[in-house]
């Protein structure tokens, strides 16, 4: 019994020696010392798996607005030794409840120290959760999940937006480079267009001042311009019917003295009510306020005033008793300032019984203004904005003698047929640079000057001047009329017009079928390459003044008959700044001929018979004659090529062109 109870002991010490050998590797280990550090290996581990599972759950409770995390089952790390196994395993659905004292360890409250045994129950036997709380949980976490799915959906709803309010976006920029695109082709083409239209306005006006500048350097030997036609040597000429200044009174002393009285206290009384505008002067019964900024009419009380001048200044409107306090005015001169058709009132003028020229020019009137005096005899509104004449505009003005209403919006489709009808005494009518297409109908009886330049005529159609049978001037000039467009009953059989310009239009001939009485013709600036023959044959007396200059005219141009009816009346022949090759045919029949140009041409020789004819007798009328910048070389030209010719001074040869 004994020898087996020390055997047993050596072995028992025979077993611990080698255990302590192999843990100590060799260092002598204290009774039960293995005992101790296991326990406490244990309580370390378990303490730290409770630790990092109550932190888990805590931090997925307490951060606020943050995305939960489900709780996760704490994995206990447990040594499980020989006296340990009875523990029986603990499930790993296991939750672990938050401690107090735990949160106030993971907050950085440290508590009172805990001893071994107390970290030891925790790990060894936690708190199981009820199935409450696990349904709580499980709830709470697909609360979550239903949240995240929110917050997913969201935001791929935002990416579309986003994408769609892009794609949108895109769009627009594209639209809108597609319309500067075409805004940018439409204002090149629009460009090109004005830069055109620049450019022959440009060539035209170089032109006419070509023509002017030559007209003006040879004034002395010619007549001139169609409208300006100088009078006869032994008639003086003649005075306007209108004098330019308000016609002075009486020379008699005794009513001089009196109206220097008058004017005197009219003087007085201005200065009583406050003297005359600043600007303003006053001249006998002129009262001059021209450019004085003045902004309203003037208060005056001048009851002898007879002329009054406020222009070019900035007055917009007339009240009614405007000139309530000058009643005896004759002329009255408005231009250049702002009126407009709703500021003159339509009582304004209706007092002036003895107005006889009123000037509204260079205004913003849409209307010709309502009330008229009767006794008006002169009315001017160019450069206004008038659109529309009523048949009763003109209504009463039966004293009307010169009407301007230039560079308008007046159509034939805005003018009334019947809005000239009661201006029975007019006789000069201006409405260039408007919108005409066409003639205008309803033209007065008594009309003599009838002036339509720069406006859209394509035609002149039958029978519009049969109304019209005083006309004496007529101006057509920079329009768009072609000979086929004008009708041949148009105006030959008028027996009054003695004047017609066509200049500037598009005639490729020289139109036929022209007035009968027809002395002066003014064709410049054309594209005619022809004169028809017999075309001047039906006219009587016979035609005159023929200015043909600046057309297209060549060699074949001129035929042996084209200035056949023209012989014994013809006194100016213009046919410079054309293509001619040769000196026209006719021209030595002409024997009332004064004066001759055709300089500026590609004329390369002059026969002997050309200009003059040498079987003629009597006194030659030939003054002068142009012949430079041809191709002529004057030591060729012969000395009898000239014979008719008043005197050698008056012919023109040089310079020459070389080529």
């Amino acid at each position: 019994m004994r020898t087996g109870l020390l055997i047993a002991a050596l072995w028992l010490l025979l077993v611990f020696t080698m255990t302590g050998a192999q843990n100590g590797r060799g260092k002598p280990r204290q009774p039960d010392g293995g005992m101790r550090r296991m326990k406490r290996k244990r309580d370390r581990l378990g303490q730290a798996g409770v630790r990092s599972g109550r932190a888990k759950l805590l931090r997925s409770r307490s951060i606020p607005n943050s995305p939960r995390v489900p709780a996760q089952p704490v994995q206990r790390n447990v040594v499980l030794l020989e006296s340990d196994r009875d523990i029986p395993e603990q499930h790993s659905s296991d939750y672990v409840l938050p401690d107090p004292d735990l949160s106030l360890e993971l907050s950085g409250d440290s508590p009172a120290p805990r001893n071994r045994d107390d970290h030891h129950s925790i790990t060894t036997t936690p708190h199981q959760l009820s199935q409450e709380e696990i349904q709580r949980i499980l709830w709470r976490e697909e609360e979550e999940h239903l949240e995240e799915e929110e917050r997913v959906r969201k935001r791929e709803e935002v990416k579309k937006r986003k994408r769609k309010e892009h794609e949108e976006r895109q769009r627009r920029i594209e639209e809108e480079r597609r319309k500067m695109e075409q805004e940018e082709r439409r204002r090149k083409m629009e460009e090109e267009k004005r830069k055109e239209e620049k450019e022959a306005w440009e060539r035209e006006k170089k032109l006419r001042e070509e023509i002017l500048k030559e007209e003006e350097e040879e004034e002395v030997w010619l007549r001139g311009d169609v409208f300006q036609m100088p009078p006869k040597e032994d008639e003086e000429p003649e005075e306007p019917d209108l004098p330019p200044a308000p016609i002075p009174g009486p020379p008699a002393a005794a009513e001089d003295e009196v109206k220097e009285d008058e004017k005197e206290e009219e003087k007085e009384v201005a200065a009583q009510e406050g003297g005359l505008p600043p600007g303003c002067d006053l001249a006998d019964d002129t009262l001059t306020c021209d450019n004085a900024r003045l902004t309203y009419f003037p208060p005056l009380l001048m009851p002898h005033l007879k002329s009054l001048s406020l222009e070019g200044n900035n007055i917009s409107s007339i009240p009614a008793a405007a000139f309530n306090g000058i009643p005896n005015l004759e002329w009255i001169n408005l231009k250049k300032n702002k009126f407009t058709s709703a500021g003159i009132d339509q009582r304004a003028f209706q007092n002036l019984k003895m107005l006889r020229r009123l000037y509204l020019d260079g205004n913003l009137l849409e209307v010709v203004p309502a009330d008229l005096p009767l006794s008006l005899q002169e009315l001017k509104i160019n450069e206004n904005r008038l659109q529309k004449i009523h048949g009763n505009t003109f209504q009463g003005l039966a004293s009307l003698m010169i009407l301007e209403l230039e560079a308008n919006l007046l159509s034939e489709a805005n003018v009334d047929p019947e809005a000239f009808a009661p201006l029975v005494q007019l006789s000069y009518l201006r409405l260039g640079r408007n919108l005409f297409r066409t003639m205008p109908q309803g033209l007065p009886p008594l009309l003599l000057e009838l002036y339509l330049e720069n406006n859209l005529i394509e035609e002149i159609p039958a029978g519009v001047f049969n109304h019209s049978k005083n006309l004496n001037v007529l101006s057509l000039r920079h329009n768009r009329l072609e000979e086929t467009r004008i009708a041949p009953l148009a105006w030959i059989h008028h027996r009054s017009l003695e004047s017609l310009d066509l200049s500037y239009n598009r005639l490729h001939l020289v139109p036929s079928y022209l007035p009968k009485s027809l002395v002066h013709l003014v064709l410049v600036g054309n594209r005619i390459e022809r004169i028809p023959g017999f075309v001047f044959a039906h006219m009587d007396p016979g035609l005159e003044y023929l200015y043909l200059s600046y057309n297209k005219l060549d060699g074949e141009g001129i035929e042996p008959e084209s200035f056949f009816g023209s012989y014994h009346s013809m006194v100016e022949l213009c046919l410079d700044h054309n293509q001619l090759l040769s000196m026209p045919s006719g021209i030595n029949e002409m024997t009332n001929l004064h004066f001759l140009r055709l300089n500026n041409n590609k004329i390369r020789s002059i026969p002997d018979e050309g200009i003059c004819d040498p079987e003629r007798s009597g006194d030659s009328m030939l003054v002068a004659v142009r012949l430079e910048n041809n191709l002529i070389d004057p030591l060729k030209v012969s000395p009898s090529a000239f014979s008719c010719v008043r005197s050698s001074s008056g012919v023109v040869l040089k310079p020459q062109k070389t080529k």
